[in-house]
């Protein structure tokens, strides 16, 4: 299958060739992601309502200090359980890694057939959370956050989309597909909820105009 995205090395004139070219090519997905439904956007605004908000503590961070793809079951590690969950045709060998399947993105709307090509997004970042409160949680609720397969936390995207991401927040990035924006910012205000994390002032104004078009 085409590779749509330069591993890691990625311009901006050819992320948008590159994202014009998929959805040229797949005008309906292969496979689609099963992130778990979040809220809707009548309770996502009555969250947004009531998370605190602050400015981000932007120190101290280290990706160490939240535990993740922790094994699930068997050899499954939670990576691998998400590939299985929100791909097409999963086969996995002896120690749960995926050999083969198909993979539709839908933050760029992408699909691919090799499992090296897609990361499992934390949706809300783990250094997004750190600043925004768990900085102050015990490793162990650290641990649950990187690997919450319960709420709509972890989701199989585009690698390079996902690193592009970075530990942005919606305040200053979205998914380029319009049609997934409503989904993102609900489960976004969920996981926050959830997990008792705050908002900055720009994030909420952010969040809340995304909101009130859902």
């Amino acid at each position: 299958m085409p590779r749509f995205y330069a591993r890691r090395r990625l311009s901006v004139a050819a992320a948008a060739t590159a994202l014009i070219s998929s959805v040229a090519l797949f005008s309906a997905p292969t496979a689609s992601a099963a992130l778990p439904t979040p809220v809707s956007a009548a309770t996502a605004r009555t969250y947004l309502a009531s998370l605190t908000v602050a400015t981000e503590d932007r120190t101290g961070y280290d990706r160490d200090l939240f535990p993740h793809w922790i094994t699930q079951s068997g050899s499954c590690n939670t990576r691998e359980v998400v590939l299985k969950r929100d791909g097409t045709n999963v086969q996995q060998d002896s120690s749960c890694a995926a050999t083969s399947g198909s993979w539709y993105s839908p933050y760029d709307g992408a699909t691919w057939s090799a499992a090296s090509d897609v990361d499992i997004d934390h949706l809300v970042p783990l250094a997004e959370a750190w600043d925004s409160g768990a900085d102050s949680w015990t490793t162990s609720r650290r641990q649950s956050f990187a690997n919450d397969l319960t709420r709509p936390q972890l989701i199989a995207v585009t690698d390079n989309v996902n690193q592009a991401k970075g530990d942005q927040d919606p305040a200053t990035w979205m998914p380029s597909r319009t049609a997934y924006r409503c989904t993102y910012v609900r489960a976004w205000v969920q996981v926050k909820y959830y997990y008792d994390l705050s908002v900055d002032s720009a994030e909420k104004s952010a969040l809340t105009n995304y909101l009130a078009g859902c």
